[in-house]
């Protein structure tokens, strides 16, 4: 009888001690999952492995000389017969495109944009009557001489062209200037972090991400129509300048900290 008891109680002993085991497991086990989901949380959006990061912006800014301008010229000829107005428009439309092409100005640069015809209407007694038919005619050209905007403006004064608008400056190829843009403002992204890492008594790791948002502020004259006061011929060639335009890139870098 005593041999038995005796290993009975030493089965109780470790099933207690094995239960025991298993709390604690568990307990354990619970405290970790929270811990990790804790992090999970807190981190949310970044890397597992990156628990300390310093997210900072940096601005560059370029000031750029336009080197090309867009305008829109057109005419809006009105006849009572239809085709007195198209050879009307045609005629004075191509002349603008030859005189066009001997200030320099390439076949590719001049693009119809727009040609129409339509009736127009009078009321009469109740009743509608043609009176005539509208011949609408429009071409952008692109400048790439800007020193030569004022002789295109004063051709389309010359030929009485009532559609003159939409001037815009541009830049040819912005990524270059774009480019600078986006240096000068990872270092002033740099400056800032290190500044800021100073104060916080830490210090720099490598770059985790950047991203950039780009500004471009372009610049457009008003666009003037068949009803507005162009001053063509009496006042002589207008002057235009092209002034300058800004390119700024904003640039937000994510650094881990060391």
């Amino acid at each position: 009888m005593w041999p038995k008891f005796k290993e009975n109680k030493i089965i109780k002993i470790l099933l207690v001690i094995l239960v025991a085991g298993l709390i604690v497991s568990l307990i354990a086990s619970l405290i970790l999952w929270s811990r990790n989901l804790y992090k999970q949380n807190y981190y949310i959006g970044k890397s597992p492995d990156i628990q300390r990061t310093i997210s900072i912006s940096g601005e560059g800014k370029v000031t750029a000389i336009p080197d090309i301008a867009m305008v829109n010229l057109g005419l809006e000829t009105e006849k009572i017969d239809v085709t007195e107005a198209q050879d009307i428009n045609s005629q004075t439309m191509n002349s603008l495109i030859e005189k066009l092409k001997t200030l320099g100005i390439a076949s590719e640069d001049i693009q119809t944009t727009n040609y129409s015809i339509y009736p127009r209407y009078d009321w009469k007694d109740g009743m509608q009557v043609l009176r005539g038919y509208i011949v609408n005619q429009n071409v952008t050209v692109k400048i790439r001489q800007t020193d030569k905007i004022d002789q295109v403006l004063r051709i389309a004064g010359e030929l009485k062209l009532n559609q003159i608008g939409g001037l815009s400056f541009g830049i040819d190829q912005p990524e270059v200037y774009r480019q600078e843009a986006r240096v000068k403002a990872l270092e002033n992204a740099k400056e800032k972090a290190n500044e800021l890492a100073r104060v916080m008594g830490v210090k720099l790791g490598k770059v985790v991400s950047f991203s950039e948002n780009e500004n471009y502020f372009p610049r457009t004259l008003p666009v003037y129509d068949s009803r507005a006061e162009l001053g063509f011929g009496a006042g002589g060639t207008p002057t235009v300048e092209v002034g300058s335009q800004e390119i700024v890139v904003m640039a937000t870098v994510l650094y881990e900290l060391d």
